[in-house]
């Protein structure tokens, strides 16, 4: 099924009363330094801190009351753990999040504090499923994946209409890729919505599992998984690697070395917060920068929820 303009637009109205039109801002120093005009899509201020809450908010708002009886259930590292924990705050349902031991205590306090109901697991793919099942069993919750579900697309496109609204006549959009759900939304407002406009991503090296299904035309794992971008190291879904394929241009990838550069920039420059998995499509920008000379690039800043104890080691080893 494909997404329609109307789904993104009819989502958009759906979600407004619960969440923020977030800002976007410009900096002279990163533009010189890019040799290009840049448009910084700011969803480190968006609520819960991540345009997660986008998607999370639709498909939840999007469940007849039935479905929501019994509660709703995710698993995730953290952001989306946080937008469906909200989500259900908001219509009053139960959560149930299965999150990875290894989870950065911010986001897990965080979720936390919305009221869901967390269940640990083993960090990795098998662990998580294999707990959600159990719960999705027990309880009759609805699960709501955190970016193979064309809801939670639809929604993460909203992200883009807003910046492409606001900011007209862009020569291209990067966006950061982990499983998909924000490019792949990404990339049809940019259709939808402004069809003359690029779309880019940018990639973690050690998690480069979307630049290598790009290259060969289906889902790839990653060679390794090693990255301080924690909320980029989920593999693509068979959902959105297909919007991905037909209409993102190109994925470039980063190291831990050049995302830290860029974490240190925004920081300096701009004094706003914003965690490693959001600036990747900035350390792409940086480093293909012939590419991007004298255009007017949009770039999402996914978000800012950061654990500031590990800032000090980032910079110190940078």
């Amino acid at each position: 099924m494909r997404i329609s303009k109307a789904q993104i637009e009819q989502a958009h109205e759906r979600i407004k009363p619960f969440i923020h039109q977030t800002p976007v801002l410009t900096c002279s120093t990163i533009n010189k330094m890019a040799g290009a005009s840049l448009f910084f899509k700011c969803e480190n201020f968006q609520k819960i801190g991540a345009f997660k809450i986008r998607g999370g908010m639709n498909a939840v708002l999007t469940l007849p009351q039935d479905k929501l009886a019994n509660g709703i259930a995710t698993h995730s590292s953290g952001n989306h753990a946080q937008a469906i924990a909200f989500a259900a705050r908001q219509t009053g349902t139960k959560a149930y999040i299965v999150m990875p031991s290894n989870s950065p205590r911010v986001k897990v306090n965080a979720v936390k504090g919305y009221g869901a109901e967390i269940t640990f697991c083993e960090p990795n793919q098998q662990a998580r499923e294999t707990a959600l099942q159990e719960i999705v069993d027990r309880t009759g919750a609805e699960f709501i994946h955190p970016y193979n579900d064309e809801r939670v697309i639809t929604g993460q496109a909203t992200c883009a209409k807003e910046l492409l609204e606001e900011i007209p006549k862009l020569d291209a959009v990067i966006a950061p890729v982990g499983g998909g759900g924000l490019l792949s939304g990404t990339a049809l407002s940019v259709l939808y919505f402004s069809p003359g406009t690029v779309v880019y991503a940018g990639e973690p090296e050690g998690a480069a599992d979307a630049v290598r299904s790009m290259k060969s035309g289906k889902i790839e794992d990653a060679p390794y998984i090693n990255t301080i971008a924690d909320g980029l190291l989920t593999k693509l879904g068979d959902k959105t690697f297909p919007i991905i394929y037909e209409h993102v241009k190109e994925i470039f990838t980063v190291t831990d070395e050049e995302i830290i550069a860029a974490l240190r920039l925004v920081y300096e420059r701009m004094k706003i917060v914003v965690e490693p998995s959001c600036v990747v499509p900035l350390a792409a920008v940086l480093k293909n920068n012939k590419v991007f000379a004298g255009k007017r690039i949009g770039i999402i800043l996914s978000g800012g929820n950061i654990d500031l104890s590990k800032l000090a080691g980032w910079f110190n080893a940078a």
